[in-house]
Protein backbone atom coordinates (compact mmCIF):
# COMPACT_ATOMS: atom_id res chain seq x y z
CA UNK A 1 0.00 0.00 0.00
CA UNK A 2 1.31 3.21 -1.12
CA UNK A 3 1.63 6.53 1.14
CA UNK A 4 -0.66 9.13 0.25
CA UNK A 5 2.15 11.56 -1.23
CA UNK A 6 3.30 8.41 -3.41
CA UNK A 7 -0.01 8.51 -4.88
CA UNK A 8 -0.48 12.13 -5.81
CA UNK A 9 3.19 11.88 -6.85
CA UNK A 10 1.78 9.22 -9.70
CA UNK A 11 -1.49 12.05 -10.24
CA UNK A 12 0.67 14.64 -10.91
CA UNK A 13 3.03 12.33 -13.02
CA UNK A 14 -0.34 11.11 -14.77
CA UNK A 15 -1.58 14.85 -15.41
CA UNK A 16 2.14 15.44 -16.88
CA UNK A 17 1.58 12.69 -19.51
CA UNK A 18 -2.06 13.50 -20.27
CA UNK A 19 -0.61 17.04 -21.15
CA UNK A 20 1.88 15.82 -23.00
CA UNK A 21 -0.32 13.54 -25.13
CA UNK A 22 -3.03 16.41 -26.00
CA UNK A 23 0.09 18.85 -26.61
CA UNK A 24 1.70 16.38 -29.19
CA UNK A 25 -1.45 15.23 -31.12
CA UNK A 26 -2.52 18.89 -31.50
CA UNK A 27 -6.07 17.43 -29.96
CA UNK A 28 -8.08 16.18 -27.42
CA UNK A 29 -9.21 16.76 -24.10
CA UNK A 30 -7.16 17.61 -21.18
CA UNK A 31 -9.74 19.11 -18.83
CA UNK A 32 -11.70 15.53 -17.88
CA UNK A 33 -8.04 14.06 -18.02
CA UNK A 34 -6.81 16.06 -15.11
CA UNK A 35 -9.95 15.94 -13.02
CA UNK A 36 -9.38 12.22 -12.79
CA UNK A 37 -5.17 11.43 -12.13
CA UNK A 38 -6.08 10.84 -8.65
CA UNK A 39 -8.88 8.61 -8.41
CA UNK A 40 -6.93 6.60 -11.11
CA UNK A 41 -3.87 6.48 -9.12
CA UNK A 42 -5.28 4.89 -6.14
CA UNK A 43 -6.85 2.94 -8.30
CA UNK A 44 -4.08 1.72 -10.28
CA UNK A 45 -1.68 1.42 -7.60
CA UNK A 46 -3.39 0.98 -4.59
CA UNK A 47 -6.57 -0.69 -4.82
CA UNK A 48 -7.03 -3.30 -8.52
CA UNK A 49 -5.30 -6.67 -8.78
CA UNK A 50 -3.58 -5.80 -11.91
CA UNK A 51 -0.35 -6.76 -13.33
CA UNK A 52 1.02 -5.90 -16.64
CA UNK A 53 3.42 -9.40 -16.41
CA UNK A 54 -0.13 -11.22 -16.81
CA UNK A 55 -2.64 -8.89 -18.73
CA UNK A 56 -5.48 -11.54 -19.04
CA UNK A 57 -5.27 -12.91 -16.09
CA UNK A 58 -9.15 -14.25 -15.62
CA UNK A 59 -9.19 -13.08 -11.88
CA UNK A 60 -7.92 -9.66 -12.06
CA UNK A 61 -10.09 -6.62 -11.10
CA UNK A 62 -11.43 -4.38 -14.22
CA UNK A 63 -11.61 -0.77 -15.38
CA UNK A 64 -13.66 0.77 -17.51
CA UNK A 65 -13.10 4.23 -18.64
CA UNK A 66 -16.72 5.33 -19.50
CA UNK A 67 -15.90 8.40 -20.61
CA UNK A 68 -13.46 7.42 -23.01
CA UNK A 69 -12.15 10.81 -24.47
CA UNK A 70 -10.11 11.10 -21.17
CA UNK A 71 -8.02 8.32 -22.33
CA UNK A 72 -5.12 10.31 -22.41
CA UNK A 73 -5.03 10.56 -18.43
CA UNK A 74 -5.57 6.91 -18.62
CA UNK A 75 -2.97 6.12 -20.92
CA UNK A 76 -0.41 7.75 -17.97
CA UNK A 77 -1.41 5.48 -15.23
CA UNK A 78 -1.32 2.48 -18.16
CA UNK A 79 2.29 3.97 -18.54
CA UNK A 80 3.43 4.70 -15.47
CA UNK A 81 2.23 1.10 -14.06
CA UNK A 82 4.36 -0.38 -16.92
CA UNK A 83 1.96 -1.63 -19.50
CA UNK A 84 3.98 -0.07 -22.29
CA UNK A 85 6.93 2.40 -22.75
CA UNK A 86 6.52 5.98 -21.42
CA UNK A 87 7.92 7.43 -24.51
CA UNK A 88 4.53 6.30 -26.54
CA UNK A 89 2.30 8.68 -24.35
CA UNK A 90 4.09 11.15 -27.48
CA UNK A 91 2.71 8.93 -30.26
CA UNK A 92 -1.12 9.76 -29.22
CA UNK A 93 -3.52 10.11 -31.75
CA UNK A 94 -0.84 9.90 -34.70
CA UNK A 95 -1.04 7.66 -37.41
CA UNK A 96 -0.30 4.35 -36.71
CA UNK A 97 0.05 4.74 -33.30
CA UNK A 98 -2.01 2.48 -30.68
CA UNK A 99 -2.66 5.27 -28.41
CA UNK A 100 -5.77 6.80 -30.53
CA UNK A 101 -8.21 8.96 -29.28
CA UNK A 102 -10.28 6.52 -27.21
CA UNK A 103 -9.54 3.19 -25.27
CA UNK A 104 -9.13 0.07 -27.43
CA UNK A 105 -9.09 -2.92 -25.82
CA UNK A 106 -7.64 -4.78 -29.16
CA UNK A 107 -4.91 -2.44 -29.46
CA UNK A 108 -4.00 -0.40 -26.24
CA UNK A 109 -2.15 -3.20 -23.15
CA UNK A 110 -4.02 -2.90 -19.79
CA UNK A 111 -7.44 -1.68 -21.59
CA UNK A 112 -10.57 -4.17 -20.83
CA UNK A 113 -13.12 -2.34 -22.80
CA UNK A 114 -13.10 0.05 -25.97
CA UNK A 115 -15.31 3.12 -25.13
CA UNK A 116 -16.08 6.33 -26.16
CA UNK A 117 -19.78 6.77 -26.93
CA UNK A 118 -20.56 7.67 -23.85
CA UNK A 119 -22.86 5.60 -21.57
CA UNK A 120 -21.67 2.35 -23.01
CA UNK A 121 -18.80 2.08 -20.68
CA UNK A 122 -21.21 1.91 -17.78
CA UNK A 123 -23.11 -0.95 -19.44
CA UNK A 124 -20.04 -3.03 -20.33
CA UNK A 125 -19.18 -2.54 -16.58
CA UNK A 126 -22.40 -4.14 -15.81
CA UNK A 127 -21.43 -7.06 -17.66
CA UNK A 128 -18.66 -7.45 -16.51
CA UNK A 129 -19.60 -7.32 -12.66
CA UNK A 130 -22.54 -9.77 -13.51
CA UNK A 131 -20.31 -12.30 -14.87
CA UNK A 132 -18.05 -12.32 -11.91
CA UNK A 133 -20.93 -13.50 -9.98
CA UNK A 134 -22.07 -16.35 -12.54
CA UNK A 135 -18.59 -17.88 -12.23
CA UNK A 136 -18.42 -17.16 -8.70
CA UNK A 137 -15.47 -14.99 -8.88
CA UNK A 138 -14.18 -12.59 -6.55
CA UNK A 139 -12.84 -10.16 -9.10
CA UNK A 140 -14.45 -6.36 -8.94
CA UNK A 141 -15.05 -4.21 -11.48
CA UNK A 142 -14.50 -0.08 -11.69
CA UNK A 143 -15.68 2.41 -14.02
CA UNK A 144 -15.80 6.60 -14.22
CA UNK A 145 -17.90 8.05 -15.65
CA UNK A 146 -18.50 11.93 -16.67
CA UNK A 147 -20.98 14.20 -15.25
CA UNK A 148 -22.20 15.35 -18.56
CA UNK A 149 -22.32 11.57 -19.31
CA UNK A 150 -25.44 11.17 -16.88
CA UNK A 151 -27.48 12.99 -19.72
CA UNK A 152 -27.16 9.78 -21.66
CA UNK A 153 -30.26 7.83 -21.12
CA UNK A 154 -28.53 4.45 -21.51
CA UNK A 155 -26.66 5.14 -17.85
CA UNK A 156 -29.59 5.07 -16.08
CA UNK A 157 -30.41 1.64 -17.87
CA UNK A 158 -27.66 0.76 -16.21
CA UNK A 159 -28.38 1.97 -12.96
CA UNK A 160 -31.50 -0.20 -13.05
CA UNK A 161 -29.55 -3.14 -14.27
CA UNK A 162 -26.92 -2.76 -11.59
CA UNK A 163 -29.17 -2.77 -8.65
CA UNK A 164 -31.65 -5.12 -9.70
CA UNK A 165 -28.84 -7.50 -9.95
CA UNK A 166 -27.47 -6.86 -6.71
CA UNK A 167 -23.60 -6.09 -8.48
CA UNK A 168 -22.10 -5.26 -5.15
CA UNK A 169 -18.83 -5.96 -6.89
CA UNK A 170 -19.24 -2.87 -9.39
CA UNK A 171 -18.08 0.73 -8.44
CA UNK A 172 -18.97 3.87 -10.28
CA UNK A 173 -17.24 6.99 -9.92
CA UNK A 174 -18.96 10.06 -11.62
CA UNK A 175 -16.56 12.67 -12.22
CA UNK A 176 -18.36 15.78 -11.05
CA UNK A 177 -16.53 18.64 -12.03
CA UNK A 178 -19.40 20.49 -12.87
CA UNK A 179 -18.39 21.30 -16.84
CA UNK A 180 -18.90 19.98 -20.05
CA UNK A 181 -18.24 20.63 -23.51
CA UNK A 182 -21.28 23.18 -23.87
CA UNK A 183 -20.26 24.85 -20.40
CA UNK A 184 -21.78 23.85 -17.01
CA UNK A 185 -23.90 20.54 -16.71
CA UNK A 186 -26.79 22.28 -15.09
CA UNK A 187 -27.11 24.78 -17.93
CA UNK A 188 -26.79 22.15 -20.61
CA UNK A 189 -29.07 19.30 -18.88
CA UNK A 190 -29.13 19.36 -15.05
CA UNK A 191 -28.44 16.04 -13.92
CA UNK A 192 -28.96 17.06 -10.58
CA UNK A 193 -29.38 16.17 -7.98
CA UNK A 194 -27.01 13.15 -8.88
CA UNK A 195 -26.99 11.38 -5.35
CA UNK A 196 -30.53 10.94 -4.96
CA UNK A 197 -31.05 9.79 -8.41
CA UNK A 198 -28.87 7.14 -7.81
CA UNK A 199 -30.69 6.08 -4.35
CA UNK A 200 -33.56 6.35 -5.92
CA UNK A 201 -31.95 3.65 -8.64
CA UNK A 202 -31.11 1.29 -5.97
CA UNK A 203 -27.19 2.19 -5.26
CA UNK A 204 -25.51 2.20 -2.14
CA UNK A 205 -24.37 6.47 -2.70
CA UNK A 206 -20.72 8.17 -1.12
CA UNK A 207 -19.81 11.45 -2.25
CA UNK A 208 -16.18 12.40 -1.22
CA UNK A 209 -13.84 15.24 -2.36
CA UNK A 210 -12.06 13.42 -5.79
CA UNK A 211 -8.61 14.78 -4.83
CA UNK A 212 -8.83 13.68 -1.36
CA UNK A 213 -6.71 10.49 -0.68
CA UNK A 214 -8.35 9.54 2.14
CA UNK A 215 -11.83 10.24 1.05
CA UNK A 216 -10.57 7.81 -1.82
CA UNK A 217 -9.57 4.88 -0.18
CA UNK A 218 -12.42 5.53 2.64
CA UNK A 219 -14.97 5.17 -0.14
CA UNK A 220 -13.21 2.42 -1.96
CA UNK A 221 -13.12 0.26 1.78
CA UNK A 222 -16.86 1.04 2.22
CA UNK A 223 -17.92 -0.26 -0.68
CA UNK A 224 -16.64 -3.68 -0.05
CA UNK A 225 -18.67 -3.86 2.94
CA UNK A 226 -22.21 -3.03 1.26
CA UNK A 227 -24.27 -6.17 0.37
CA UNK A 228 -26.40 -6.36 -2.42
CA UNK A 229 -26.12 -3.05 -3.81
CA UNK A 230 -23.53 -1.30 -6.47
CA UNK A 231 -21.83 1.62 -5.37
CA UNK A 232 -21.45 5.14 -7.23
CA UNK A 233 -19.15 7.38 -5.52
CA UNK A 234 -19.65 10.99 -6.18
CA UNK A 235 -16.09 12.56 -6.72
CA UNK A 236 -16.18 16.20 -6.48
CA UNK A 237 -13.61 17.50 -8.64
CA UNK A 238 -11.76 20.18 -10.56
CA UNK A 239 -11.89 20.37 -14.00
CA UNK A 240 -8.26 20.84 -15.43
CA UNK A 241 -6.50 20.30 -12.07
CA UNK A 242 -2.91 21.03 -11.52
CA UNK A 243 -2.44 23.37 -14.92
CA UNK A 244 -3.66 27.22 -13.27
CA UNK A 245 -5.16 28.31 -16.88
CA UNK A 246 -7.01 24.84 -17.25
CA UNK A 247 -8.74 24.83 -14.07
CA UNK A 248 -12.71 25.38 -13.70
CA UNK A 249 -12.66 26.37 -17.90
CA UNK A 250 -14.70 24.44 -20.23
CA UNK A 251 -13.00 25.72 -23.15
CA UNK A 252 -10.45 22.95 -22.04
CA UNK A 253 -12.59 20.18 -22.19
CA UNK A 254 -11.62 19.41 -25.68
CA UNK A 255 -8.69 21.82 -26.95
CA UNK A 256 -4.42 21.33 -26.90
CA UNK A 257 -2.25 23.69 -25.59
CA UNK A 258 -0.14 25.56 -28.15
CA UNK A 259 3.12 25.40 -27.51
CA UNK A 260 3.90 28.25 -24.71
CA UNK A 261 0.54 27.03 -22.66
CA UNK A 262 2.18 23.62 -22.73
CA UNK A 263 5.53 24.65 -21.59
CA UNK A 264 3.87 26.74 -18.67
CA UNK A 265 1.88 23.88 -18.17
CA UNK A 266 4.40 21.31 -18.06
CA UNK A 267 6.51 23.79 -15.98
CA UNK A 268 3.72 23.94 -12.83
CA UNK A 269 3.19 19.75 -13.35
CA UNK A 270 7.17 19.10 -12.98
CA UNK A 271 7.38 22.16 -10.01
CA UNK A 272 4.58 19.98 -8.27
CA UNK A 273 6.64 16.51 -9.61
CA UNK A 274 9.71 17.58 -7.30
CA UNK A 275 8.43 18.91 -4.41
CA UNK A 276 6.53 15.19 -4.06
CA UNK A 277 9.63 13.53 -4.81
CA UNK A 278 11.39 15.73 -1.89
CA UNK A 279 9.12 14.93 0.62
CA UNK A 280 9.43 10.74 -0.07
Amino acid sequence: MKSNTALQLIAYKIRHHAVTAVYSAASGHPGGSLSIADILSVLYFDEMNVDPSNQKNPDRDRFVLSKGHCAPALYGALAEKGFFPVEDIKTFRKANSYLQGHPDMKGVPGVDMSTGSLGQGICTANGMALAAKLDNKDYRVYTILGDGELEEGQVWEAAMFAAHYKLDNLVAFVDFNGLQIDGDITQVMNPTPIDKKFEAFGWNVITIDAHNYDEIKSALAAAKTVKGKPTVVIAKSVKGKGVSYMENQAAWHGSAPNEEQYNQAASELEAKIKELEATL
